[in-house]
C-alpha cells in the first residue's frame, strides 16, 4: 500500500487531464513455482490544475497472471481496467484484455527483458480503440 500521484506534465491537452491528482495504491502478489498472480489497484482524485478541465475521480484495476519458463520466457495475461466516475453512464469503463510474451536476455553484460503484446478492448467509451499493440524493453539491475 502506498500513495499514487498524477502530475500534469503533458504538452498536448488532448493527451492528459491537466490536473494534479492523488490517492491510494494497493498491490497483492502470490508466487508459486512458475506462476505469479496478483493485482494492482489505485484510485485518484484531482485536487488542483486547470480550472477549465473537469474533476478527476478515476479507478485503475490491473489483475494479472504470469507463467515463466526455465528458459526465461514469460507469458502474461492481464487487464488494465480504468473507470472514470465523472464520465456519462455507459462511458465510464475502458477495459483492454492483454496477452504478452517476454524473454529475459542480455545486451552486452546487462540483463534485460524484451517483449511484445496485444490487447483487445472488451469495454470502451464511444470512439475508443478496439485493439492495441505493445512493445517493451525492461532493464534489469540485479543486486
Amino acid at each position: 500500500m502506498g500513495p499514487a500521484l498524477l502530475l500534469p506534465t503533458t504538452s498536448d491537452p488532448s493527451l492528459g487531464t491537466e490536473k494534479w491528482a492523488a490517492g491510494p495504491t494497493f498491490v497483492v502478489l502470490k508466487q508459486a513455482g512458475p506462476w505469479t498472480a496478483g493485482a494492482l489497484a489505485n484510485h485518484l482524485w484531482s485536487y488542483g490544475g486547470s480550472s477549465d478541465r473537469g474533476d478527476m475521480n478515476q479507478t485503475f484495476l490491473q489483475p494479472f497472471l504470469s507463467y515463466s519458463t526455465p528458459g526465461g520466457i514469460t507469458l502474461t495475461l492481464n487487464t488494465e481496467a480504468t473507470a472514470n466516475w465523472e464520465a456519462e453512464s455507459g462511458e465510464k469503463w475502458t477495459v483492454p484484455v492483454n496477452l504478452q510474451v517476454s524473454k529475459v536476455t542480455r545486451l552486452g553484460r546487462r540483463p534485460m527483458s524484451i517483449g511484445l503484446g496485444a490487447g483487445y478492448f472488451v469495454e470502451k467509451p464511444e470512439g475508443g480503440p478496439s485493439w492495441k499493440v505493445r512493445a517493451l524493453v525492461t532493464l534489469i539491475f540485479p543486486r
